[in-house]
């Protein structure tokens, strides 16, 4: 189980002293974080950022405060203990799939007087009260920002909402408590206070019960494991991470699954507060990384709900954008066709390509016109719809002036990162088309050759081997090494004259640093690898800066490059790979403590601190670089290939790998390994399809 390979002992926020983190999330229902008491207080959100201050808590009348108290945390639940003089408690909780927050409680009075045990149903803001009907506390929100009401019904084993309990002195009590939350604009509160109801129809153990349902999900995943604990440890937390960035909220714009960017946020943590950035939203930026992952799952209409959200959300100009349920946003630079290829080549579905092809050329077609000028290249007119807030290439041809934000000191760039998605894009779009006999493949091959063309041409850099973004007007080169340099290499448009940009990747003078990589190479003038700039915080101590900062989303890709152009080029750079993958595979993990899974959406470029707190944050891809590399499955115009590179490993297995309708197992064992876990396996590299071993080319 998830459970048995995760957990994290008192695991809490790094910047709200003691705000407890809780790991399973239902379709709807998450917390950001809870307090540390008995129940569900904290901030508690519901489809999308909301700050409901609570749901319920359990008051006893002998314990001041719960500071003496353990937590510990796991993938499916959050378990809290304390034993002292006048108590022994413990308290399992959890939400459920079906939008359920219940925390299963023991008590036992250690004393000499009666305890009291009482229950509330309480949040700042929201009307408090009991249902008639079901006998279950109730509370109402007001019309949060996004058009919806909460309405949640508190109901308890024991009868807790009818009354306080009393503990009489040596007397132990076990009961559970379930707070059913739903949207009052699609359910009515007597049904979600029958669905509290029915939680307790079934007699049951609901930890185990709840346990069960949770781990689905993994029952669904490729199985991985090696003789590396690092790599091993990393991949069953990112598989985790995207189960709990999973949500359905069947509601207005985002209907059946989607995947959000992350649970915690940047905002104001004031009750039914609006305000700041929340990441629980379709992101079109980071969604591309979610299914790069998310192809391997063996639930294959998750992903279609994901992708249908992605090409049914557009905005105004007709791109891929970023959506509430309510309303729809801008779009960013991403690489949403070819992500989507990159889910047909493993899933084979040409019926669900052929529902969605209309739309994904219009998105292609649309990038064309909106980005495109007098050649094959994007503009980007606003530094943050790349995502990369801050990178130093905008305000080169200013010398990197003191007020970043007035847009009379930058300059809009044709833009590597966002030319380099659209050839994938377009690359993508020819061949989904070829997949279902759609002659339009033969314009975007031509289209993608342009756009190879224009890239090489016109970013690559001889003199200084890089790849750099343009001015718009005039093609002049920003000459600053920003990490997105290295694209080209990641879309294999490159050849060994080019190699000289990759390799930066490697000198301490650029790229290679404790934390790699960071976001801009140690040669530019703004280079700040704690974020800020150019000495001073803009954006706050935790704010968005791309001018040195590390970024799981870049390295991610840049470690793809890596492996890519190893395999191009006779594996030379395997051993760069298999370092950077494990030193990227450690940024998963707090201080690089396994037993502390704890990933956020930035660090120093330098030292690998922190440098904001979005713990779980979902914007870059993990799990292919294992599936793709390190097990070696590569697609190509003759099918599948199959080419590890090697990351020094004992030996590795992999199996339960779903492709085309047919069940993979990979395995690899060197002649020297000793290790128990690989004694059934073959020596060397071997693969299996339903069961039978596979003849490799040489």
């Amino acid at each position: 189980m998830i459970n048995d390979q995760l957990s994290y002992q008192g695991r809490c926020l790094r910047t709200l002293t003691g705000k407890l983190l809780l790991g399973p999330t239902g379709r709807r229902l998450f917390a950001d974080y809870l307090d540390k008491e008995p129940g569900f207080s904290g901030r508690i959100d519901f489809i999308h950022t909301i700050n409901l201050t609570g749901l319920f808590r359990v008051k006893c009348s002998i314990v001041r405060d719960y500071a003496e108290a353990e937590t510990t945390w796991y993938p499916s639940m959050l378990a809290m203990k304390l034993e002292n003089n006048r108590v022994a408690f413990a308290e399992t909780k959890f939400i459920t799939w079906d939008d359920c927050a219940v925390s299963c409680q023991s008590w036992t009075n250690k004393t000499s007087k009666p305890m009291e045990l009482s229950l509330d149903a309480e949040a700042a803001l929201c009307a408090s009260g009991t249902d008639e009907k079901t006998g279950c506390l109730t509370l109402v929100s007001p019309r949060t920002e996004h058009g919806f009401a909460v309405g949640a019904a508190v109901k308890s084993s024991i009868g807790l909402e009818k009354g306080p309990l009393t503990v009489l002195p040596g007397e132990s009590v076990d009961f559970v408590v379930a707070a059913a939350v739903g949207n009052l604009e699609v359910e009515d509160l007597d049904n979600i206070g029958q669905r509290a109801v029915d939680f307790f129809a079934d007699n049951v153990d609901y930890i185990a019960r709840h346990n069960e349902e949770y781990e689905r999900f993994f029952k669904e995943t490729p199985r991985f494991e090696s003789n590396d604990l690092v790599l091993n440890k990393a991949w069953h937390y990112r598989w985790f991470v995207l189960r709990h960035n999973l949500a359905q909220p069947d509601y207005g714009f985002l209907q059946g699954m989607v995947m959000y960017e992350g649970r915690s946020h940047k905002k104001s943590k004031r009750p039914l507060s609006g305000g700041g950035w929340g990441f629980a939203k379709l992101i079109n930026l980071s969604t591309p990384l979610h299914l790069t992952d998310m192809r391997w799952h063996g639930d294959k209409e998750i992903v279609y709900g994901m992708i249908r959200n992605m090409v049914n959300n557009l905005e105004e100009n007709g791109l891929l954008c970023s959506a509430y349920v309510d309303r729809r946003l801008h779009s960013f630079a991403n690489y949403g066709v070819w992500a989507v290829y990159q889910f047909y080549l493993v899933d084979g579905n040409k019926d669900f390509i052929q529902e969605i092809l209309p739309r994904l050329k219009d998105v292609v077609r649309n990038e064309a016109r909106v980005y495109s000028r007098d050649d094959f290249l994007q503009i980007e007119t606003k530094p943050s719809r790349t995502g990369k807030e801050y990178q130093p290439s905008y305000w080169y041809f200013h010398d990197y002036p003191d007020k970043p934000k007035d847009p009379a000191n930058y300059v809009p760039l044709k833009r590597v990162d966002r030319s380099v998605y659209h050839y994938k894009n377009v690359l993508g779009l020819a061949g989904l088309c070829r997949a279902v006999g759609d002659p339009d493949y033969l314009e975007y091959e031509t289209e993608a050759e342009n756009i190879k063309r224009d890239i090489l041409a016109k970013m690559w850099d001889p003199e200084t081997e890089f790849f750099y973004d343009l001015h718009h007007e005039t093609d002049e080169k920003a000459m600053v090494k920003n990490i997105v340099g290295i694209y080209p290499h990641w879309a294999a448009i490159t050849g060994a004259e080019h190699l000289g940009a990759l390799k930066k990747l490697f000198d301490p003078d650029y790229f290679h640093t404790a934390c790699p990589f960071p976001s801009v190479a140690r040669d530019c003038k703004a280079y700040r690898p704690e974020g800020g700039w150019m000495g001073r915080f803009i954006k706050g101590r935790n704010g968005c800066v791309w001018c040195g900062p590390s970024w799981p989303y870049t390295t991610g890709i840049a470690i793809d490059a890596v492996g890519i152009e190893s395999k191009r080029n006779k594996h030379c750079f395997d051993k760069e790979f298999a370092h950077y993958l494990r030193a990227y595979s450690l940024q998963h993990f707090r201080d690089g403590d396994l037993a502390k899974p704890y990933l956020v959406e930035h660090y120093h470029g330098e030292t690998g601190e922190p440098l904001s707190d979005e713990p779980d944050y979902n914007h870059s891809f993990y799990i292919d670089l294992i599936m793709s590399h390190v097990a070696g499955i590569t697609f190509t115009d003759a099918g599948i290939r199959f080419d590890p590179v090697d990351v020094g490993l004992d030996f590795f297995v992999l199996d339960q790998v779903w492709i085309g309708g047919d069940v993979y197992r990979i395995s690899c064992k060197t002649p020297d390994c000793n290790d128990p876990r690989a004694a059934g396996l073959e020596e060397g590299y071997n693969v299996y399809k339903n069961g039978v071993k596979v003849v490799l080319e040489s």
